[in-house]
């Protein structure tokens, strides 16, 4: 069947305008193709100026932070140099305190050294005058008193030597002699010292030998128990009584010889 003219042009008609709506549907699409690039464009620089925002926030936060930790290191290292010189300071303080007080201790020590040096001195001439002056004159009285003659008497007899020895005062006769201590204060210790003397007399001093030698205690003060103690030990003792010195042991009394 031949197609006519007009079937043609009708043809021709509907292609043109398949052809305009095909350019329309393209054209919206491209549009809305634009569109939406436009639009995701637009998110992608709105998601862009988040992030740098969010960038630069966090970025400011940190140089805060940074800045506060700054801040409190320097605090903290202020009030750490603070302490520390209150420290030394308190140290140095304390050292000097020391140093004063140890200063004035050495003083102390010195000056109380001086005092017992003078003290002892004092003691010493004291003993000294009171073996020469008292002990002495009253030993010859009181032995002679009691009997025994006294023919010679020596004051500071000693012995030289590695195993030497010192007698006070040494009371001699013909047949006897007597050695006699004498201390400030006496004690126990004394006594012993003076027993353990009178055992080396005669080898230290062999020119007594011959002699029965006898021994005695003398004090400025003589203790009660002391006193005893070398009654018992067979020594005479010879104390203070009032103004005068005395033989303290009774008549019972027998003295030791060596």
């Amino acid at each position: 069947m031949s197609t006519t003219a007009e079937e043609i042009w009708e043809l021709l008609g509907e292609l043109i305008k398949a052809q305009k709506e095909t350019d329309r549907l393209l054209r919206e699409q491209s549009q809305e193709t634009d569109r939406k690039f436009q639009e995701t464009d637009r998110l992608l620089r709105e998601q862009s100026q988040e992030t740098d925002r969010k960038f630069q926030e966090t970025e400011r936060l940190l140089r805060e932070q940074s800045q506060e930790t700054d801040r409190l290191l320097r605090e903290q290292s202020q009030e750490t140099d603070r302490k520390f010189q209150e420290t030394e300071y308190l140290l140095r303080e304390q050292s000097e305190r020391a140093n004063l007080r140890f200063q004035e201790t050495e003083r102390l020590i010195k000056e109380e050294s001086i005092r017992l040096d003078k003290q002892l001195g004092q003691i010493g001439n004291s003993l000294g005058q009171f073996v020469e002056f008292q002990v002495r004159p009253a030993a010859v009285r009181l032995f002679q008193e009691m009997g025994i003659a006294v023919k010679e008497i020596a004051t500071n007899v000693s012995v030289q030597g590695s195993e030497g020895t010192e007698i006070d005062i040494l009371v001699v006769n013909s047949h006897e002699a007597i050695a006699i201590e004498v201390k400030s204060k006496l004690s126990d210790d004394d006594v012993k010292e003076h027993i353990a003397r009178l055992s080396e007399f005669k080898k230290l001093l062999p020119r007594y030998e011959n002699l029965n030698i006898m021994g005695a205690v003398a004090g400025m003060v003589v203790p009660e128990n002391v006193a005893r103690f070398a009654y018992r030990q067979g020594l005479f003792v010879i104390g203070q009584s009032g103004d005068n010195l005395v033989i303290l042991n009774d008549d019972k009394f027998k003295p030791r010889c060596w």
